[in-house]
């Protein structure tokens, strides 16, 4: 039995149509870039996302241009805590404003004598610089709802001027910031 080798036209894989390459990388296309997109989708609608402070009322704790990493999953287990930093969308504003929580469903707030009370009970705010405050209250926090103020008292748009916000109106929790660089670090 003699043996031919084979010729090296039999060892090239069959020429494949323009119409099948393109299919090809459709398919790859499809198979990573899609599934990586519905993934970024979701993770930011429900886990976390990025967002800017575009605003002083927030200083001297956050200032203008600062990048945050807002998150979103521990609202799903409680309600917002008072001193959370939280991002939170209203009709009559552009961009989401950011707001420390100061008042809970249920309680009295009111500053007086420049002092924040919860309940009649003077309360501590450790993130405030020494600031005048503008008298306010007594109001009394609706269910599902807080109470939320800018820690620069004297320029921030806030429930003083709008009044409690729903809770389902809070985007998230402004958990770490990134930017400027020498910031980076935890919210909490």
């Amino acid at each position: 039995m003699i043996h031919h080798p084979a010729s090296s036209s039999d060892e090239r894989p069959p020429r494949r149509s323009a119409g099948q390459v393109v299919r090809g990388l459709l398919r790859d296309l499809l198979g990573t870039i899609v599934p990586a997109i519905i993934i970024a989708l979701l993770i930011t609608h429900f886990v976390g996302q990025f967002t800017f402070v575009l605003s002083q009322s927030m200083e001297p704790n956050l200032y203008e241009n600062h990048r945050l990493i807002i998150e979103k999953v521990s609202y799903q287990f409680h309600g917002p805590r008072r001193g959370d930093i939280v991002v939170l969308d209203r009709e009559d504003s552009p961009i989401p404003l950011i707001k420390r929580v100061i008042g809970l469903p249920g309680e009295k707030v009111e500053i007086r004598d420049n002092t924040l009370y919860i309940d009649g009970v003077l309360t501590d705010e450790p993130y405030l610089e020494q600031t005048l405050q503008r008298k306010y209250g007594p109001i009394t926090v609706p269910p599902l709802h807080i109470l939320v103020m800018g820690d620069n008292r004297m320029v921030s748009y806030d429930s003083r001027a709008f009044g409690p916000i729903a809770i389902e109106d809070v985007r998230g929790k402004a958990w770490l910031r990134v930017w400027p660089l020498d910031k980076i670090g935890s919210l909490e």
